[in-house]
């Protein structure tokens, strides 16, 4: 399931990036900028597909491509080491990405439910 949510992650990270998208999808600009409304109801708790530890294993993953601190160290293997920040770089990204899809579907049924307008 991990392996299937990864392929998933990179693959919305590099339909992104190319601009390449279903007709009436979020536009990239809309994803990102439900980011943060997503991982605030996360953090609350109110957006229930997005749980903390999510949110810690994003974060963690941001915090591994600023630090100065790798796996694999720029200055010694050059290539390798710009290439696992960037691995994990489009994996959080393609997650929160892919994640905000499913968070503005989510925001958009709970709209048309207040509102009182029919699903289906």
């Amino acid at each position: 399931m991990k392996s299937v949510r990864r392929a998933a992650a990179l693959k919305v990270f590099w339909q992104t990036m190319r601009g390449s998208r279903v007709a009436g999808a979020p536009t990239a600009g809309a994803r990102l900028g439900a980011v943060p409304r997503m991982v605030a109801q996360g953090m609350r708790g109110t957006y229930p597909h997005l749980d903390r530890g999510r949110i810690l294993v994003a974060l963690l993953g941001l915090v591994y491509v600023l630090s100065p601190v790798d796996a694999i160290p720029e200055i010694i293997v050059p290539i390798l080491g710009f290439g696992d920040d960037a691995v994990v770089a489009a994996f959080v990204f393609g997650s929160l990405l892919s994640e905000a899809d499913a968070f503005l579907e989510w925001e958009a049924e709970k709209s048309r439910t207040v509102t009182g307008q029919v699903i289906g």
